[in-house]
């Protein structure tokens, strides 16, 4: 089933899926999409899909027969296109669906982003297919992320997923564009991505999508470095899938290039700075060397500095060791008002509970 390890997958289905004639949305692909997700669950693989569309199922709602579209008449059509589509993936599966739609804003700020990321955990906890797109009825040029394959390999990392499946009309990545170029040769796997690699890809031939092989790639590439491995496999052709179920390789592999875990804890030590530090009681510093759980305000004994929500800290013992550095969900002003605390009374505290853990296990790196 699947590839050995792969716990959690993100999937991107693109435009030319969704609606392909772009006069609404058409199940004529989604059918068997939908049946490898069901597949996935079944044997325990979270999914996160990534879908595109809305602009494509939108256009037969919206006349308007000139190009390039303007702004305002793109975002009209994914208002109502973007209904249309979650009501398709809807009536696809018997288990319930959430809707997040994103901005290039919402992963920059780095408060929305950890919102984004406790809300797509809590879904994937409680069995709910979260089915991301960008926020097109809203999103400006200076706020998109651009494309939703590039959008995929940021949910991927945001999620730490350990693999993201490209859905393409075509079965991966060729030497050379194989609807022009009869010599063009199938790459099965890419080890490293380098400029050869981009070069091999040309722009995209449809008029409903904003991305091609270059976007792919740059997705790929953004992802192997977190080591996530990425596949871009035909999604029209129901083999890819059924390839896929039975463990063996499909579409063109790009290789992760380090341990998914090595890559976070990587990031969470070296690369983010961290603003303060919590001092922890005996309970929590085993539960944390030992046990591998999450922070809880009830094992904070003391709050060091001044940081905000989503800032890297410290995790200390009584002694004042680091033992391990992690994302808070909390600023240091509140959690000095729950240290200590269970977890039920943050809300008689605070007003509110945006998480049950100071600081979540997948957002914690052990300084061993």
């Amino acid at each position: 089933m699947l590839k050995s390890g792969w716990q959690r997958i993100v999937i991107k289905v693109g435009s030319a899926l969704i609606a392909p004639q772009a006069k609404g949305c058409s199940t004529r692909y989604l059918l068997a999409i939908a049946r490898f997700i069901n597949e996935c669950r079944q044997y325990g693989v979270q999914v996160v899909l990534v879908s595109s569309g809305s602009v494509a199922a939108g256009k037969a709602a919206i006349a308007f027969p000139h190009h390039p579209l303007p702004i305002n008449i793109k975002q009209a059509m994914a208002a109502v296109g973007q209904t249309q589509m979650m009501a398709t993936w809807s009536h696809l599966f018997d288990f319930r669906c959430a809707q997040i739609l994103l901005t290039h804003d919402d992963l920059a700020d780095r408060r929305r982003y950890l919102n984004i990321d406790n809300t797509l955990r809590t879904l994937l906890e409680h069995q709910v297919l979260p089915i991301v797109n960008e926020n097109d009825s809203v999103a400006t040029a200076e706020l998109r992320v651009g494309d939703n394959d590039n959008l995929a390999a940021m949910v991927a990392i945001l999620v730490d997923a350990d693999a993201l499946i490209i859905c393409s009309d075509i079965n991966g990545l060729y030497s050379a564009n194989p609807r022009v170029d009869a010599a063009a040769q199938f790459i099965p796997r890419v080890k490293q991505i380098t400029s050869d690699i981009y070069a091999m890809a040309g722009g995209s031939h449809h008029t409903i999508g904003t991305g091609g092989m270059v976007t792919k790639i740059q997705a790929a590439e953004k992802a192997t470095r977190q080591g996530i491995d990425t596949l871009i496999i035909n999604g029209q052709n129901t083999d890819s899938f059924e390839t896929l179920l039975r463990g063996e390789p499909a579409g063109t592999l790009f290789v992760r290039q380090q341990d998914r875990r090595s890559a976070k804890k990587h990031w969470l030590l070296h690369s983010l700075k961290s603003q303060g530090s919590i001092t922890l009681d005996a309970g929590a510093v085993q539960a944390l060397l030992h046990k591998g759980a999450s922070l809880l305000a009830k094992g904070v004994t003391a709050v060091n500095g001044q940081f905000d929500k989503g800032d890297a800290i410290w995790l200390c013992d009584g002694a004042g060791k680091q033992l391990a550095k992690g994302i808070c969900q909390y600023s240091s002003t509140e959690l000095l008002l729950i240290q200590g605390l269970h977890s039920q009374k943050i809300s008689e505290i605070l007003g509110f509970c945006p998480s049950e853990e100071v600081v979540h296990r997948d957002d914690i790196a052990l300084n061993n």
